[in-house]
């Protein structure tokens, strides 16, 4: 039977939301988190951004996993395939397919904070891979892996954790999630691990800043989250969208500048909140990564990395390290 597991609080969102808000914009220099972008407009906007030219992460993953996927489905002989923030599981199809001609795959295990994109994916699986046991989980990857662990069931599990969305984690942020993670994984169960790479400020900054403004838009859209969420009153049109490469830390910073002195009001947290005219609102980070890197985190975490195929055009890496 196929199903959706719900694991979420009921005022998971609202509570979240909340704390993060009074945490961020209380900061110096103030911030919010990016998941707060993922409301239905932000969902439709980051899959515009997906086909944009600029934005070539999700096509280089993809490349990678139609010519790996088969060596993957060999290389981790994997029964089950469990999916941190799968949403409607369509980039997974590569996965599961070379999986099921293995003979090896009977367990799908989605995981996403969306109910509503997790029986998207329940359906169109089940749909597409008859005979496949599918238990979708709604849940925050970063506190309920212990729990998702206890719903996949015995035999041999491959975690996939593509997209790149590590890099929204800070180090220290990653490096509990990996420990965490591999605590809920038996020796020789494998992560695949989507990581976009180090490169010219010339190719990654017009990936997150492209000439459509769609970008923009995303970035902008976690006041309009905010607005009605916590009946604050962002003036949206008085923050203009940013994209900086940090060269000491490689990651790609979004952020909101403030481009007149204002005071907002956030009233369901009882907050007034000053922006001077100039001022900058960290909305995102976005790590980039190099292998060497990648390696020295797994094996921190108790990970040996095994396999590291790039795209082409060596933008983006995928890698598959064991549990040991």
């Amino acid at each position: 039977m196929n199903e959706v597991v719900d694991l979420l609080p009921d005022d998971f969102f609202e509570a979240g939301l909340r704390a993060d808000a009074l945490c961020g914009l209380t900061a110096d220099p103030k911030w919010l988190p990016p998941k707060w972008f993922y409301d239905d407009r932000g969902s439709e906007l980051f899959e515009q951004i997906t086909v944009l030219p600029e934005y070539y992460p999700t096509r280089a993953e993809r490349e990678i996993l139609a010519d790996r996927a088969a060596e993957i489905a060999v290389v981790s002989k994997a029964e089950t395939l469990v999916e941190l923030g799968a949403g409607s599981a369509d980039k997974t199809q590569l996965l599961l397919d070379a999986l099921r001609d293995s003979g090896s795959l009977h367990t799908f295990v989605p995981v996403d904070v969306s109910t509503g994109a997790l029986r998207g994916a329940v359906a169109s699986t089940a749909a597409g891979y008859p005979g496949l046991k599918i238990v979708a989980v709604a849940a925050d990857f970063e506190t309920h892996l212990g729990d998702v662990a206890q719903l996949t069931g015995a035999g041999r599990r491959l975690v996939a954790f593509l997209g790149g969305t590590i890099g929204n984690l800070l180090p220290e942020q990653r490096a509990t999630f990996l420990q965490t993670l591999r605590s809920t994984l038996h020796p020789g169960d494998t992560v695949l691990l989507g990581t976009d790479l180090v490169k010219s400020p010339d190719v990654l900054v017009p990936a997150y800043d492209d000439a459509a403004g769609v970008t923009a838009e995303f970035n902008k859209n976690v006041l309009h989250v905010l607005n009605r969420e916590l009946k604050a009153d962002f003036d949206v049109d008085a923050f203009t969208h940013l994209a900086v490469w940090d060269a000491e830390h490689e990651w790609i910073e979004m952020r909101l500048r403030s481009s007149v002195d204002q005071l907002v009001r956030i009233e369901l947290l009882g907050l007034e909140v000053t922006f001077a005219r100039g001022e900058e609102m960290r909305t995102e980070i976005s790590a980039k990564f190099r292998r060497e890197g990648v390696a020295a985190e797994m094996a921190a975490a108790g990970f040996e990395l095994g396999e590291w195929w790039t795209d082409s055009a060596g933008r983006f890496g995928l890698s598959l390290s064991s549990a040991v």
